[in-house]
């Protein structure tokens, strides 16, 4: 069943382009990765799926009676956000406000899901403990349950595993694949093409026209693009002008910032 449409999307800020031509879906059940380098599009387009940016041309359907109560969200975090003081009760409690509308409390269903995500993500010891005083992991398990409270259907996730070290971050994406396999629709974008093409069922590659690309996981690691970003090749070079730098200035020139 689609959930998610988008057709022949432009997205941009301040009038340039960063993609265009961009068409990809989303069905019930996917785990998609959203990878590209720096630069390419990636935040753009999680803000525009939110409805936080409007897309420059094209549209974004919903199918399946999809509402936005129904998506979940988890951001990368900012140094504001690692110091939020508030209990992680209250931290996974606020994932459903959406639920609340005008309502100013949680209801007793509201609570005992929150409940039971602390258990379900192996924090529920840590409910009176102040956010701010956790570790990076336990955070993240935090802003994981906190989004579940609002993700019936699709949890859009935003470089979960960044940051956390090799331990924490494998812990995370088992988290995700559980979500997943539990009938989570999972839209994530990442920098580790490696844990994407390890757990994703469809990869949406974006950036140039040349290295654009949406399928499945195998499909892409057959594509072109697969064989350059995953498959150990290293990216075309870039030229001073493609990099933004000046020909001759460029740190990309053969042979500069290279270690014998």
């Amino acid at each position: 069943m689609l959930q998610l449409t988008c057709q022949n999307l432009a997205l941009g800020y301040e009038g340039k382009t960063v993609v265009s031509d961009l068409s990809f879906a989303v069905n019930a059940g996917d785990y998609l990765c959203i990878v590209g380098e720096n630069g390419s599009g990636k935040s753009t387009l999680m803000k525009t799926l939110l409805k936080l940016k409007a897309p420059m041309s094209g549209q974004i359907l919903t199918g399946g009676g999809l509402s936005s109560t129904e998506i979940g969200y988890l951001p990368q975090q900012t140094i504001v956000q690692k110091d939020f003081p508030a209990s992680v009760r209250e931290v996974v409690r606020s994932g459903c406000l959406n639920r609340c509308g005008f309502r100013p409390f949680y209801s007793k269903a509201e609570k005992r899901m929150a409940e039971e995500n602390m258990e379900r993500f192996g924090i529920a010891d840590l409910a009176k403990r102040c956010y701010r005083e956790l570790s990076g992991g336990q955070q993240q398990r935090v802003l994981l349950a906190r989004a579940l409270c609002a993700a019936r259907k699709i949890l859009l996730l935003d470089e979960p595993a960044a940051g956390l070290d090799p331990k924490a971050a494998a812990e995370m994406y088992g988290l995700i694949t559980d979500l997943n396999q539990g009938g989570i629709t999972i839209v994530m974008i990442s920098h580790d093409i490696a844990a994407s093409v390890k757990y994703a069922s469809h990869i949406l590659h974006i950036g140039s026209q040349s290295a654009l690309f949406f399928g499945t996981t195998p499909d892409y690691l057959e594509s072109e693009t697969g064989r350059i970003y995953a498959g150990g090749a290293p990216p075309p070079r870039m030229s001073g002008a493609d990099c933004g730098h000046e020909q001759d200035a460029c740190p990309r020139a053969e042979g500069e910032g290279e270690q014998a």
